[in-house]
């Protein structure tokens, strides 16, 4: 069992809010694992070099796992995941096209500076960032060549023109829905019905 939507991205932007609002309708079946990044790491040995080592081993890089994510999908219509990484990552396109180029994908879009600082303050509060935000941009490209994982490359994961474009270049529109933060953050039922209609369930429920 594959899922029929994704929820792409961008980080800090909502997407764990939206996956478990959407979680609580019943005819929506989430993976298991919220965050799994099979579509952008499949087959990978991960070797990602950040104080963080939790990114290397809670994502899912091969076709068995992942599918065992679904494996208790029963009636529901709406079966999905959240992985921020997708928005980011060239190849999960790709891989998404391989394995479901018929899904519905969902984009939330945040003013990429508040974006970018909101990761910083996320590291800084887990304890593993230890620069000021000033010092952390100035080594976000030498990071990125070391091979640090996403989530630090707080302004480069801001470029959400070239990111969708991939998206919008590879899958119908109809297929794609983008939202604004600020929007799901000043009226979150709104965005989750609007979601529902745009996933074709019913557009009434009204999450907890």
């Amino acid at each position: 069992m594959l899922p029929n939507f994704l929820i792409i991205g961008s980080a800090k932007a909502g997407t764990t809010s939206l996956y478990y609002y959407l979680k609580q309708h019943p005819d929506v079946y989430m993976s298991s694992v919220k965050e799994p990044r099979f579509f952008a790491l499949e087959n990978e040995a991960l070797t990602f070099q950040t104080p963080d080592r939790g990114f290397n081993e809670t994502s899912v890089t091969t076709l068995d796992v992942y599918t065992k994510l679904f494996g208790d999908v029963d009636h529901e219509k709406a079966i999905g995941e959240a992985s921020p990484l997708y928005l980011y990552s060239p190849k999960a396109v790709e891989r998404v096209r391989h394995y479901i180029p018929d899904a519905k994908l969902i984009a939330i879009l945040r003013n990429p500076v508040d974006r970018a600082y909101s990761c910083y303050t996320h590291l800084i509060r887990e304890g593993f960032e230890t620069l000021s935000f000033r010092d952390a941009l100035k080594e976000e490209e030498k990071r990125i060549q070391q091979n640090w994982a996403h989530l630090w490359h707080y302004q480069t994961a801001g470029y959400y023109y070239e990111q969708l474009k991939r998206y919008f270049d590879a899958f119908d529109r109809n297929q794609i829905k983008v939202h604004l933060y600020e929007d799901f953050n000043s009226d979150s039922v709104s965005i989750v019905q609007d979601t529902c209609r745009f996933l074709g369930i019913d557009d009434t429920f009204v999450p907890e």
